[in-house]
């Protein structure tokens, strides 16, 4: 339960969102323009997100609010909502990565929101499944929580516009830092890596 003594500012901005992408009505979706008012009382479309629609954003500004100047930093913000990891350490050894529990409506919004990534065609979505490959899915949906609410943050703090860059993008990306790593792996043993020419 949020404390009362915590101030929740909302500014009204001008204008409507620019069309976004399609996307299937909820069963619980309200009946009226909320889209359009979010817009307004926070500068930038929050449901240009991948996952993030109508309903899961007004849980997080109603809980946030618009103003983040509470919240130095994302890591500050993502604390506060109970999603990074944490970090038990013991003679320099990590004991723990565990999030801590946190009762947040927020943090519970994007948890659900997540998994809604696994059939999107989009950076997010590519970086959702590739999570859901190497760990356990309670994990990865945490992990793209975390995701959306950095997102989310940047947004409210320097009211950019989040553009997809899509699932190629995000794929070739992933694989030039693989690349990179084992590069740098080679190297530090002495070796170099040569690609193979690919059969015309």
């Amino acid at each position: 339960m949020r404390r009362l003594d915590q101030k929740v500012s909302l500014q009204v901005h001008e204008g409507e969102p620019a069309k976004g992408k399609k996307r299937g009505r909820a069963r619980n979706a309200p009946k009226f323009d909320l889209r359009t008012q979010l817009f307004r009382m926070c500068g930038v479309d929050l449901t240009r997100i991948d996952g993030v629609d109508v309903t899961t954003a007004l849980a997080v500004v109603s809980e946030v609010g618009t103003d983040m100047a509470r919240f130095p930093s994302v890591k500050h913000f993502t604390s506060w909502l109970g999603l990074c990891p944490g970090t038990k350490i013991t003679g320099g050894k990590v004991m723990s990565g565990k999030t801590k529990r946190i009762v947040n409506r927020a943090a519970q919004a994007l948890r659900l929101a997540a998994p809604a990534l696994r059939s999107s065609k989009s950076a997010l979505g590519a970086y959702f499944r590739r999570l859901c490959s190497r760990m356990d899915k309670p994990k990865a949906v945490t992990a793209a929580a975390h995701k959306l609410a950095r997102l989310i943050y940047t947004m409210l703090t320097k009211g950019e516009v989040y553009t997809d860059q899509g699932q190629g993008y995000y794929e070739e990306r992933y694989r030039e830092r693989v690349l990179r790593a084992l590069s740098q792996r080679a190297a530090k043993l002495g070796m170099q890596m040569v690609p193979i020419a690919q059969p015309a």
